[in-house]
């Protein structure tokens, strides 16, 4: 009897100690996009020890210069492509955005530039975009020069019918989309605390989450938030991943990251 109780107790911590909803299964990644300028929340992002995965726009006056401290800061980093949208003004775009009147060589250079222009770059994702990442032919041709430079695609999400999930399957490109926006423009530190706790209440259920927040005019609110939110995640167990770690399909890149205290990436 006492033999049969032993093996019963022993049973049961194993199931308790080995469920499979483990704390590394439960992972996020947050991008900040719009790197590149000298704007509110780059330095202190920089500066920090927290794992996220840096979207640096190509063209812009720092955005080489960043995509160095990034690199060395052992920060992911990822293009953060300007595209077209259909409603917008122009100067949100930046120099050198893929438009709709290019030519396909036009298309061509552009994205060329971009990859030379963001050193370390190992992934890309669209800056805006609504009106381009529906555009087939055009995303064609943005996602096969990403291919030959071994880059993962993330669709920001800016339209539902965009073409970047199709299209990273037929050409064999590791793909991932956002789940959550935590900020925007007019947001205070707490409304994107409450979108990050809706990212980690969504890594809970699915195992992972993907949210896209911004450098600029809240960047400083932005960073707070998501400096807490490290904080938070941590203690509830998630882990704060770099975007690559969440693809279904392997990159072959080597990538520079850096060991964080608490489990994150590695």
């Amino acid at each position: 009897m006492l033999k049969n109780i032993s093996f019963f107790i022993m049973c049961l911590f194993i199931l308790l100690t080995t469920n499979p909803v483990l704390a590394s299964d439960n992972q996020i990644a947050i991008i900040i996009d719009d790197f590149g300028g000298d704007v509110k929340g780059v330095d202190q992002f920089l500066e920090a020890d927290i794992p996220i995965t840096v979207a640096i726009m190509p063209f812009q006056k720092y955005a080489t210069e960043q995509a160095e401290l990034a690199h060395k800061a052992g920060l992911e980093v990822i293009i953060h492509m300007p595209m077209e949208p259909k409603k917008g003004k122009a100067s949100w775009l930046g120099p050198n955005a893929i438009t709709s009147d290019l030519s396909d060589e036009e298309i061509k250079e552009r994205v060329h530039q971009a990859i030379e222009n963001v050193p370390h770059a190992v992934g890309m994702n669209n800056h805006m975009g609504s009106k381009i990442v529906e555009n087939e032919h055009i995303m064609r041709i943005v996602m096969e020069i990403a291919n030959e430079h071994q880059l993962y695609f993330l669709d920001s999400g800016t339209s539902e019918k965009s073409v970047i999930q199709a299209l990273a399957k037929e050409l064999n490109i590791p793909f991932i989309a956002r789940d959550i926006f935590i900020d925007d423009s007019l947001s205070s530190q707490r409304e994107v605390e409450l979108q990050i706790d809706k990212l980690m209440k969504l890594s809970k259920s699915k195992g992972k989450a993907v949210g896209i927040g911004h450098v600029g005019i809240k960047g400083n609110e932005t960073f707070s938030a998501v400096e807490n939110g490290w904080k938070k995640m941590k203690q509830n167990q998630l882990r704060l991943v770099y975007l690559s770690e969440l693809l279904e399909a392997p990159i072959t890149h080597q990538l520079h990251h850096i060991q964080y205290e608490g489990g994150s990436a590695p």
